[in-house]
């Protein structure tokens, strides 16, 4: 008669396994693993060959230098000790580790301060100073920011010292050591400060244009209004009415005397500044055209819009050459250059995408942002650009869009960016702050969040556009408050004064 098996759940199996498990092993529970002395050695090796790595072919003291080229030591003729043999030469200045030439073993206890002959080393192989750097330094290029300034400085092989040593020879190059690569010092830029308030419109200031010979500069308002002022002066010189709906961008004509404005009643309008008469209309946009570009070297204009298209208009014959679609919301902002590719907008969707002018197609979509991008600006010089949104302002490399890298801690709807040639990047948000970035580092060396003017409430400090003038002395911020705020370069501050409080972070080249 068989024997009937009793039924249990698999709950109670699975914890029947567990005890038993647990009671087999319970006697070596929390004991150490024996240590294999092989495997130790090999993992004490590599933590010495990566953290002595780049000073192992730095020159060493006479006396060891001696024992180093000796045929009968065991060590190999670059002057590198073997990888068996556990005794790495440190060279440096520094207490501890020992001085230079002393080999850092068990039995080294005391520390040592160096010798003259090694701190007479240790001062031919420092790299230039931070000073003669600076110096010579004009705007850095992407490939710096990418190298994280340290690994052009590249020395001779060991081989090639140990043989200029023994010739008597002391080379710099041969002796420039191998820098692990850093993050490049931020450059110091002067802080900025407010010096003029200009009064006159009666609604937000919308946009800002500066006219070709940096003589005046152009504002367009939520009053319907657009307004010149004198750059110098700050004063009123003229105003022109046309538009029926807040104007949200204007550009002035480097080739020609005309003013282009665009607005929420789906305008775009051409301006003959001999006559401040509309000239021309540009038809097509089906609803709010939210700003616009000229292209520098051909007579095209392009807008964009809240119907999620960008269009490209021949300024003379009106004519709509390309319809760039693509964008699944509002482009907010649209920027033009001579090289590829010639048209670059930015869009509520979240993404940027680059554009091929005689084609009319998209060449590159970047998505890598996760809110609406309102702000693009390219570099002056470098072939580069930025784009600001919520989430982060990120740097790009043309002509594929490469990502640079994050500018992190402007936490606010960023409405607009502005660039000049000395490297500092501005961003202005709709909660009234401006922040000052080192373009090549992206280190956050000023905030700004300037008064309302009085009689305004406190909420309406917001920032919609800004610009640097022609000279890149002056920066013009269009404001919530119907104002036009104009700062310039503090010239009392030096780098005692206002220092550079620069902490690297390492983490921060996240692509997202």
């Amino acid at each position: 008669m068989t024997e009937e098996v009793q039924k249990h759940s698999v709950h109670t199996l699975l914890f029947r396994s567990l005890k038993r498990t647990h009671d087999m092993f319970v006697s070596d529970h929390a004991k150490p693993v024996s240590l294999d002395e092989k495997s130790h050695k090999v993992k004490m090796l590599v933590k010495l060959r990566t953290e002595y790595g780049p000073v192992l072919h730095m020159p060493v003291l006479k006396e060891v230098r001696g024992k180093a080229l000796n045929p009968s030591d065991p060590s190999d003729s670059s002057g590198y000790l073997p990888a068996d043999d556990a005794e790495y030469l440190i060279t440096g200045t520094h207490p501890y580790p020992p001085a230079p030439g002393v080999a850092l073993t068990a039995d080294t206890q005391l520390q040592k301060m160096p010798s003259e002959a090694g701190v007479q080393s240790m001062a031919l192989a420092l790299p230039p100073s931070q000073a003669r750097q600076d110096a010579v330094r004009t705007a850095a290029s992407v490939g710096d920011i990418h190298r994280h300034a340290g690994g052009a400085e590249r020395s001779q092989p060991p081989q090639h010292t140990l043989a200029l040593m023994e010739s008597g020879g002391m080379k710099n190059t041969a002796l420039v050591p191998r820098k692990a690569p850093t993050m490049p010092k931020p450059q110091w830029h002067p802080p900025w400060k407010l010096y003029r308030v200009i009064s006159g419109h009666l609604g937000w200031v919308r946009s800002i244009a500066v006219e070709p010979g940096n003589q005046w500069f152009v504002t367009g308002s939520a009053d319907r209004t657009i307004k010149i002022w004198d750059l110098a002066s700050g004063k009123l010189k003229l105003s022109l009415t046309g538009h029926i709906s807040t104007v949200r961008g204007v550009a002035v004509s480097s080739r020609s005397p005309y003013l282009f404005s665009c607005g929420e009643d789906k305008q775009v309008k051409c301006w003959d500044l001999e006559y401040n008469k509309v000239i021309r209309h540009y038809h097509g946009h089906l609803s709010a055209v939210y700003d616009l570009d000229l292209h520098p070297t051909i007579d095209v204009l392009v807008t964009c819009s809240r119907d999620a298209t960008a269009r490209v208009w021949d300024i003379r014959t009106k004519a709509n050459v390309h319809t760039l679609t693509g964008h699944t919301n509002t482009v907010a902002t649209v920027k033009c250059q001579n090289s590829e590719p010639q048209i670059i907008t930015g869009s509520h969707d979240t993404t940027i995408r680059l554009w091929d002018l005689i084609a009319g197609k998209t060449r590159a979509t970047l998505t890598n942002h996760k809110k609406s991008v309102r702000a693009v600006v390219l570099h002056p010089r470098q072939y580069t650009f930025a784009s600001g949104s919520p989430d982060n302002i990120k740097q790009w490399k043309f002509p594929d869009g490469n990502f640079i890298q994050n500018l992190s801690g402007h936490n606010a709807i960023i409405n607009t960016l502005a660039v000049n040639s000395d490297g500092v990047l501005v961003s202005g948000a709709d909660n009234g702050t401006v922040h000052l970035w080192d373009w090549r580092t992206g280190y956050n060396f000023q905030r700004i969040h300037a008064v309302v003017q009085p009689g305004s409430l406190d909420s309406e400090s917001g920032i919609f556009a800004c610009v640097f003038d022609h000279s890149e002395s002056r920066l013009i911020t269009a404001e919530a408050d119907k104002t036009i705020k104009v700062y310039k370069e503090d010239d009392t501050a030096t780098e005692e004064t206002h220092p550079v409080n620069w902490k690297p972070e390492i983490i921060k080249r996240k692509r997202f």
